[in-house]
């Protein structure tokens, strides 16, 4: 008797999983499908891919668009716009504003203004409407509260934090990463080399490492490895939202920041549905997923509530646009490591 009890609770259980396995499997032919029946939104991008699937997550949960990112360097995304200049692949490009810019002087990109979009200050936008500026992370002093403590006077300026007596200074390499290469072509262009040059001579002594990470001068500053750090305000904040002993201080003579974009495509495929994408990255619901994962940028729509509420909006940024070409850049860099990075 228990023999037979065993071989039809044996059964039963097979029954069982075949049936959960027929609604399981049927519940992903339905997903499968209905997939199949989204409109697919194709971006190029110079975001991380870890930023990219978040925003196209969301959005394609809230919207009922996929958004396919294709993540591409600078160089790559303009050869690219290259090859399909008249004949477009791609929808729209959500990209760092220097890339947009020339996007946009090679005519690859068709003018799009919006209500949303026309709320942005014109600093952060084309002036034509060729591309529109969604959010940007300036540069900042990042540093140890308890340094700051210490101090008779916070160092406010940059000339201010390259003469201060006896600082610990963490940045990035230059040759590292293409915000800290943007922090130097920024002050190059702002100031002029003379005066860059001084300044870098002064501060060089003081760094105690020129990290490969944008992420290491902040941990250095939060351990106490340094006193102050030159770094982006994302890295920044997302330490001091995980605990770590960190103030902010905006440069009051103006810093240099990463700007991102977007931009639609001539003769795209999907315009209409790209149109609605570049209003989207302007709103709040786009800022929140970011944030709700610990990336945190400064929004230039300032209707938006995620805008009105950022204690640093109002921060000096230097107005001087960075134009050097690729072989100018080069020979900046390679002035910058034999005057001063190697001496």
């Amino acid at each position: 008797m228990k023999r037979y009890t065993s071989l039809f609770l044996t059964a039963f259980a097979l029954v069982l999983l075949a049936a959960a396995s027929s609604v399981y499997l049927s519940g992903y032919a339905d997903r499968t499908e209905q997939d199949k029946t989204l409109p697919v939104l194709t971006v190029y991008t110079t975001l991380p891919a870890e930023h990219a699937a978040l925003l196209s997550a969301e959005y394609e949960k809230t919207n009922k668009v996929r958004v396919n990112f294709v993540p591409l360097s600078p160089e790559d995304m303009l050869s690219r716009l290259k090859d399909e200049a008249g004949k477009a692949k791609g929808d729209m490009l959500l990209a760092d504003s220097q890339v947009l810019r020339r996007a946009a002087a090679n005519g690859y990109l068709e003018p799009y203004v919006s209500e949303t979009a026309d709320s942005v200050s014109m600093e952060f936008r084309d002036g034509a409407g060729l591309w529109n500026g969604v959010w940007y992370d300036p540069v900042v002093f990042c540093a140890n509260t308890d340094y700051l403590r210490s101090l008779p006077r916070i160092p406010e300026t940059w000339s201010d934090l390259a003469g201060y007596h006896g600082v610990r200074i963490g940045i990035t390499d230059f040759l590292a990463s293409d915000a800290s290469a943007n922090l130097y072509f920024s002050l190059l262009a702002q100031y002029g080399e003379p005066t860059v040059f001084q300044l870098l001579r002064q501060m060089h002594p003081k760094v105690v490492q020129y990290a490969k990470y944008l992420s290491t001068p902040v941990r250095m500053a939060g351990m106490d490895e340094v006193d102050v750090s030159i770094a982006v305000q994302s890295e920044t904040m997302r330490y001091i939202n995980e605990g770590y002993p960190l103030k902010i201080i905006y440069p009051v003579d103006g810093t240099a920041y990463m700007l991102t974009g977007t931009g639609i495509l001539k003769n795209a495929p999907q315009g209409a549905a790209a149109r609605n994408f570049a209003d989207w990255l302007l709103g709040d619901e786009a800022q929140l997923v970011l944030q709700r994962n610990n990336f945190y940028f400064v929004p230039v729509n300032p209707a938006a509530l995620a805008y009105k509420t950022f204690a640093g909006k109002n921060i000096v940024l230097f107005t001087q646009p960075v134009d050097f070409s690729a072989q100018q850049r080069h020979e900046l860099l390679d002035r910058w490591v034999k005057n001063i990075r190697i001496k």
